[in-house]
């Protein structure tokens, strides 16, 4: 790794990024160099909204380490779409699961729902994603149609 000292914090640039404060987060940004990078933007892809990733942000906000800054605001956004594609994904196979599990057809499950069997078909394809009171409803359908088959 790059030479990068901290000052005046209790951790050092060889330990886990979850654990530097946002002075260490700063300083990293500001002189350190492409491993120090690396590890921040390793964490941001893990958790993209998380304490790293807020941290970089909050720096980012008043410090614009050049060639850095927006390599940094890059990746959180990548690490954000990539995230929310995998959750409207995942969102889309329960409702999937929900419908199958109750044993109804679309249409049939749709209405008791309240909603349209093509409104349905947006949620199941993830193009669209319920309220989370519209998915409690699913998950109150599903169980209720299987205990009554």
């Amino acid at each position: 790794m790059t030479a990068l000292a901290f000052r005046n914090v209790d951790v050092s640039p060889d330990d886990p990024v979850q654990t530097w404060p946002i002075e260490a987060v700063q300083a990293a940004l500001e002189r350190g160099g492409l491993s120090h990078w690396h590890r921040l933007a390793a964490a941001i892809t893990v958790d993209p909204w998380g304490p790293v990733a807020r941290l970089v942000e909050e720096v980012l906000g008043y410090s614009r380490p050049y060639g850095i800054a927006g390599v940094m605001e890059r990746t959180i956004a990548r690490a954000r779409a990539t995230a929310e594609t995998s959750e409207r994904a995942e969102v889309a196979a329960e409702i999937a699961d929900l419908v199958e599990q109750s044993g109804l057809s679309r249409t049939e499950f749709a209405a008791r729902i309240g909603t349209s069997a093509s409104r349905l078909s947006t949620y199941v394809s993830g193009k669209v994603i319920p309220s989370a009171a519209l998915l409690i409803r699913m998950r109150r359908v599903a169980t209720q149609a299987r205990s009554n088959n």
